[in-house]
């Protein structure tokens, strides 16, 4: 059976345990890993590993091998449970290994739980997966978390009240964090909301949100929108040092102007061109601001004037790189409003 979506997240939180194999492949290592393990631990539990219901198998071992593989399903483990025979980095070279063990398998045998990278669609394992009627087949895209499956892991941690923006800043986090830093977010999240009953709010997620050195850019960024000119040196100086290139700036400045720019375009109106320039809390209510300030005719102009700067960032003119972005920044935060 083949499951996508929402399908396959419900189904990894809670496999079927009369179904003898898993397949869960795709090019992000990490989502790959998160979803197996979540996976196991639905099927044998937290103590499971430590009573020995857990048998890892590398997928090098098994080809040199693969009679071992019927036989670890087989086996009778010490503590009473179910149990679970796990193969990592498998390929099609083990289709065969595979078929035979889910062929052989009966009630009461361990479940087989493989992973395996990105599979393309003519993948022999792959298709022995979907097509098996006692086996599933999930592959992960680029996909981001969505709304429910985020409220599914939180509530799994207890943590249930959300604010409805606080949902929506933690549904653009997702797309803009890996899945790994994205799955640290909720950790710190559910930790931080342990034993506190009051709605989760955006201020709050705000403030777990990771800390990077884009932080600091969108500081810079932000006093060149508000039209802080004051503010721009010393801001510069402080990323000079810490070794970013002035194309880096300019390019992010050119995100940020056209993300403005998309605020007061969109047809759809100011909170769908938020959504779609993935705005979230204080920031939000900041490129809200911004955009109203500026309007769409002189965001052009300084999506121009940006434009022109990237070019000769990027040419042989011998002039100073870090001197050409501050001078684009100021002239753009002394435009008259």
């Amino acid at each position: 059976m083949k499951l996508s979506g929402i399908e396959a997240s419900r189904y990894c939180a809670r496999p079927d345990p009369a179904r003898a194999g898993l397949l869960i492949f795709g090019a992000d290592t990490m989502r790959v890993a998160l979803k197996r393990a979540e996976a196991i631990a639905a099927l044998i539990g937290p103590d499971g590993p430590a009573e020995m219901r857990l048998t890892r198998m590398a997928a090098s071992d098994l080809r040199k091998d693969q009679a071992r593989l019927t036989d670890s399903l087989r086996e009778t483990g010490f503590f009473a449970g179910s149990r679970v025979v796990f193969v990592e980095d498998a390929t099609d070279g083990l289709t065969d290994a595979f078929a035979a063990a889910l062929a052989d398998w009966r009630a009461g045998d361990a479940n087989l739980i493989v992973t395996a990278g990105n599979l393309t669609g003519k993948s022999a394992l792959k298709t022995l997966f979907e097509k098996a009627p006692n086996a599933v087949g999930i592959g992960l895209y680029d996909d981001p978390p969505t709304r429910e499956e985020i409220e599914s892991e939180l509530a799994r941690a207890g943590l249930t009240q959300i604010t409805p923006p606080a949902m929506a800043d933690l549904t653009t986090l997702a797309r803009a964090l890996d899945p790994g830093d994205f799955r640290q977010l909720l950790e710190k999240v559910a930790l931080y909301k342990h034993g506190d009953s009051t709605p989760l709010t955006p201020a709050e997620v705000a403030d777990l949100a990771p800390m990077t050195i884009e932080t600091e850019v969108d500081d810079l960024l932000a006093a060149v929108a508000d039209r802080k000119a004051h503010a721009i040196g010393p801001l510069l100086r402080r990323l000079e040092g810490q070794g970013i290139a002035p194309v880096t700036l300019c390019i992010g400045a050119l995100r940020h102007f056209r993300g403005l720019h998309m605020v007061v375009t969109d047809k759809g109106g100011i909170q769908n061109g938020l959504l779609r320039a993935r705005a979230f809390g204080p920031r939000r209510d900041a490129m809200a601001r911004q955009a109203g300030n500026w309007g769409a005719a002189k965001l052009e102009d300084i999506l121009r004037v940006l434009v022109d700067t990237d070019l000769t960032l990027r040419s042989a003119s011998r002039a100073p790189a870090m001197a050409v972005i501050e001078r684009a920044f100021i002239r753009i935060a002394m435009i008259k409003g």
